[in-house]
């Protein structure tokens, strides 16, 4: 398909950029699966060879023949649409990041038992709805050796447009899934599980029974409150990162960069 030119903000096509909102990307254009946007070359390029179905691209036009003519090439049989900097930045409300947005159909669902099987160190979000902190924590998990992710339902979509270029695509490279009750379905599976939290019996981070488990499943809490009471109480253990200078914790994303290092898997 050639290169499309566009002149108005309401040429057809180009709303999954623009005038739909995320929740209508996940359940409007395709309701099977929906849709995401990826920002940049580079997050792009990370998402298809994880093996992300393209649907579209926007790229500024000095990038056709620049950072993005390798994805241009990539997706020959897909509408590529293209305009001046100033029309794009109009269309989606923001000068975009590298000068390209590529709309991706969602993978399909996968159960917490296909997610997780194999695993040795997975991450619980639990509750945590600040997008950056999404990005973060699974850039992290992805550089330090966490096999999986699993979310509860009240949690921010690591598909959020802000969450995936936080990551730079390592959204992409850790397996994850939405789970309920993720303490009990994990004992199922033969993890125990250790709440991120302070109270009267929390363990250090680096108690030594906490590296010795085969398969350990860290839980993290939301960036205000933390974990609800339930979480902590049905946990195996529950852990602090020891502090100085009287500081009482760590924002989420840096405390999960802290204990993924201490408790990796040494195997």
């Amino acid at each position: 398909m050639p290169v499309i030119e566009i002149t108005s903000l309401t040429h057809p096509g180009v709303d999954v950029f623009s005038t739909l909102t995320e929740a209508q990307l996940r359940n409007r254009l395709d309701p099977q699966r929906g849709i995401f946007i990826a920002e940049s070359p580079k997050v792009i390029r990370v998402a298809l060879e994880a093996g992300y179905e393209p649907v579209s691209l926007l790229c500024e036009r000095k990038h056709l023949t620049g950072d993005a003519e390798d994805l241009v090439r990539r997706m020959a049989d897909l509408p590529v649409y293209t305009g001046d900097r100033d029309l794009l930045a109009r269309l989606t409300g923001y000068t975009l990041t590298r000068g390209v947005l590529c709309a991706m159909r969602r993978p399909a669902f996968h159960p917490v038992e296909e997610v997780c099987r194999g695993a040795r160190r997975v991450v619980v979000i639990h509750g945590v709805v600040d997008t950056t902190n999404i990005g973060a924590i699974f850039r992290s998990a992805a550089a330090l050796g966490i096999d999986a992710v699993l979310l509860t339902p009240d949690s921010c979509d690591p598909l959020n447009r802000r969450a995936v270029r936080v990551s730079m695509g390592s959204v992409f490279l850790v397996p994850w899934t939405w789970v309920d009750r993720p303490l009990e379905r994990l004992k199922a599976l033969g993890f125990r599980t250790a709440a991120m939290a302070l109270t009267d019996r929390s363990v250090p981070l680096d108690y030594p029974p906490l590296k010795e488990e085969p398969r350990l499943a860290l839980v993290m809490g939301t960036e205000g409150d933390g974990l609800p009471e339930a979480a902590i109480e049905g946990a195996d253990y529950v852990v602090r990162i020891p502090m100085a200078h009287g500081v009482d914790s760590l924002n989420v994303a840096a405390a999960s960069a802290v204990a993924f290092w201490e408790l990796r898997s040494r195997e």
